[in-house]
């Protein structure tokens, strides 16, 4: 038996109707054909509004890169987003932002550098036929020299104005509308999440509203062994 259908079934039996039918809408429009990255953000406010976008746009993964700034949340600016989301933190090494895009690159995942360079093309005109990562970096500085020597494509966001920069939020706000309402629309695109991926996250959601979660799971687990 699956053990993560198992336990989806289980756990189901402990919350209302009205939150299985949020969950099952949810999650037909979660992808990871789009992932974000943020590199070094100090700003826990723009890093909370940051997920918070990404819940929005149905983005499931977040990529933090920790080089000299830890990430916190801000929970007046999160509303909850977070929990909602698969956030991994590369920390522990001397080069998190490149372990961060090896392993994306690992995953099929094309590094996407937002920022104006020499070769960019806005962000309407980037192809998303393949994975996505977007890349932001710090409020002040952007990217890294070794992020964007790594990156397979830049794009830019249109600007107007005097100002020469959005604030990061709306940088992510603005780049994940683009692409997310191109990707949906698209007839070629295969963004959607696998069943697999559909159980392990509505396990994982699930277990976030359910009291004294790991004790339930250990119960349901003990009668599994028994069967």
């Amino acid at each position: 038996m699956d053990k993560t259908k198992y336990l989806l079934e289980q756990f189901y039996k402990h919350i209302s109707d009205n939150k299985k039918e949020k969950f099952a809408t949810n999650i037909e429009h979660r992808t990871r054909h789009v992932t974000v990255v943020l590199e070094n953000l100090f700003q826990p406010h723009n890093a909370s509004a940051v997920l918070r976008s990404c819940d929005c746009f149905g983005i499931q993964d977040a990529h933090i890169i920790e080089n000299y700034n830890k990430y916190e949340v801000n929970p007046d600016i999160d509303m909850g987003a977070s929990k909602w989301l698969n956030t991994y933190k590369y920390k522990n090494s001397e080069h998190n932002t490149l372990e961060a895009i090896q392993h994306l690159k690992a995953k099929g995942y094309k590094i996407v550098a937002t920022t104006p360079h020499t070769n960019d093309c806005m962000i309407d005109e980037l192809p998303i036929d393949a994975p996505v990562a977007l890349m932001f970096g710090t409020e002040l500085g952007g990217l890294t020299d070794i992020a964007l020597e790594h990156a397979d494509a830049f794009v830019k966001l249109p600007m107007y104005g005097f100002t020469e920069s959005y604030n990061i939020s709306v940088s992510v706000a603005l780049a994940l509308f683009s692409v997310t309402e191109r990707m949906r629309k698209s007839a070629d695109i295969n963004w959607q999440l696998s069943e697999t991926e559909k159980n392990e996250i509505l396990l994982s959601w699930t277990k976030k509203v359910v009291k004294h979660a790991k004790k339930v799971e250990d119960i349901y687990l003990s009668k599994l062994e028994e069967e």
